[in-house]
């Protein structure tokens, strides 16, 4: 039976991850019992937890009996009316959940981009889908969400902005996502990624508008105010891989602070994106990091804010005309798209798919 004409163009790779817990004997927790209390975490009762996973009160209760018995000590203590709350190994279930989800979703989303273009080139689709590689971010996210659901086809890879921008000139990529703050450091962190840029041959698309931050365990306990506190020996650091855009604007943050950054206890402890941070943060591992706003409200941390910065995708001038490429400019100017950015914390999406070259982009790259 031939496949339809359009199968390549509706085909979808979804990725999904389960993990678990085994005891002594190798009985296994179901992951079914990982969300259920995640719920629990959220709603403060088995009940509602249990209607928000769609089982029954009996059957949750049983799971958390199971799970109790098989490990020896109780996850959940009840309380009356039903109401429920985690016991501190409970706790530290939900938390790895929201640390495994924040570290290895981005990499399945990765692969799972990977496997569609291979499985659409299979079933001959036209041409072969764009390549993306980028910087993590929640407007990136949205945006491939809403390309999807148009039927764009994106091969998307998730990089630090040094290496997307070396991508790019490498010939690895069609569309390389960084970003770079506004204002004093500007030309510093453009000089970083000057090597790769062609102002002849390349332009970039600008996204959005961001804030990047201190995030900060909730209430900030301890006492974290600006970037010369990090170097305070008690304050414990989240730091992002090297080669990331933050990681670049931190190591500016600190020399214009005076700190070293080997006084930053932590400072060699990192995460590959901003939830992840965030996660590590909440989860009581550490006290603060720096990243976007939007992973700090989702983690419920507090937010010191520390600079504003610009997201671009930089490619060929010659890539402007691509079919795909001319619908995902429409999509990026649609009122839809800067609406649904434009409730993410800290996100402008104003000026998202204008196209600038990259010295007039750049005020550095003119002078």
């Amino acid at each position: 039976m031939q496949p339809k004409h359009n199968m390549a163009s509706q085909l979808r790779v979804h990725s999904q991850l389960v993990w678990g817990v085994a005891g002594d004997g190798g009985e296994q927790i179901p992951f079914r019992l990982i969300e259920l209390l995640t719920a629990v975490h959220a709603h403060g009762s088995l009940l509602t937890a249990a209607k928000a996973c769609d089982t029954s009160y009996r059957h949750a209760w049983g799971l958390v009996q199971q799970a109790q018995q098989l490990l020896g000590v109780p996850l959940v203590t009840m309380a009356r009316g039903r109401g429920a709350r985690l016991t501190p190994l409970g706790e530290r279930l939900v938390w790895a959940n929201h640390r495994i989800k924040a570290r290895i979703g981005p990499l399945l989303e990765t692969l799972a981009s990977e496997i569609e273009s291979e499985l659409r080139l299979a079933l001959q689709a036209v041409g072969a889908p764009l390549r993306l590689h980028a910087s993590h971010g929640f407007a990136v996210e949205k945006l491939m969400r809403t390309l999807s659901e148009a039927g764009m086809a994106i091969d998307l890879k998730y990089r630090s902005s040094q290496d997307a921008v070396a991508a790019l000139q490498a010939g690895e990529c069609d569309l390389a996502g960084f970003h770079v703050p506004l204002g004093e450091f500007e030309p510093a962190i453009v000089a970083s990624y000057a090597a790769h840029f062609d102002p002849q041959k390349h332009c970039v698309i600008h996204i959005v508008t961001r804030r990047q931050g201190l995030m900060l365990a909730r209430g900030n306990p301890r006492k974290v105010y600006d970037i010369a506190d990090l170097a305070r020996p008690e304050v414990r650091f989240v730091n992002r891989q090297p080669g990331s855009g933050t990681r670049l604007l931190l190591d500016k943050l600190l020399q214009k602070a005076g700190v070293a950054p080997q006084q930053v206890h932590g400072y060699e402890q990192a995460e590959l994106t901003h939830a992840a941070v965030a996660a590590f943060i909440a989860s009581g591992m550490a006290d603060v990091g720096l990243g976007i706003e939007t992973a700090a409200r989702r983690f419920d941390l507090d937010f010191l804010p520390q600079q504003n910065e610009r997201y671009f995708f930089l490619l060929q001038r010659d890539m402007l005309q691509h079919p795909t490429l001319q619908r995902m400019l429409a999509a990026l100017q649609s009122t839809a798209f800067r609406d649904a950015v434009g409730q993410l914390a800290g996100y402008d999406a104003a000026s998202a798919g204008s196209v600038l070259g990259v010295d007039e982009a750049f005020a550095s790259l003119r002078a």
